[in-house]
């Protein structure tokens, strides 16, 4: 389930962290917190203009890890939070998901969908 609290920092803006892993190690990628949309099904949905490492690693190991905060929202202990997501995910490039992407991002090529396995609030 994803957590209100996330939902709430999706509403700010900030950067937004996408590990992925492929043969020549670990690679991370960036996006912005107002990019990720969050389906019915709980699935996040991230616009895709270049991430061609991102890309190559998920074809060969599809787990990755995003974090997503902002200094904005309460929490623990004082303003500011995040999350560490974990799942796995997929480069999508035809269907109602990747069509509804490009309406709102016509730059989009793809779009990087990511089934969370675990939302961990980390701040």
């Amino acid at each position: 389930m994803i957590p209100k609290k996330l939902l709430e920092v999706l509403s700010h803006e900030s950067v937004v962290a996408i590990a992925t892993e492929g043969k020549a190690g670990a690679h991370l990628v960036n996006s912005w917190n107002s990019y990720v949309k969050i389906t019915t099904d709980e699935t996040l949905l991230i616009p895709v203009g270049g991430m061609k490492v991102t890309e190559a690693n998920l074809q060969e190991n599809n787990k990755v890890l995003v974090t997503i905060g902002s200094r904005e929202v309460e929490g623990f202990h004082s303003k500011g939070t995040g999350f560490l997501i974990e799942g796995t995910g997929s480069i999508i490039y035809e269907g109602p998901r990747f069509n509804k992407t490009k309406e709102s991002f016509p730059w989009a090529r793809a779009v990087l969908e990511i089934r969370p396995s675990a939302i961990t609030q980390t701040l």
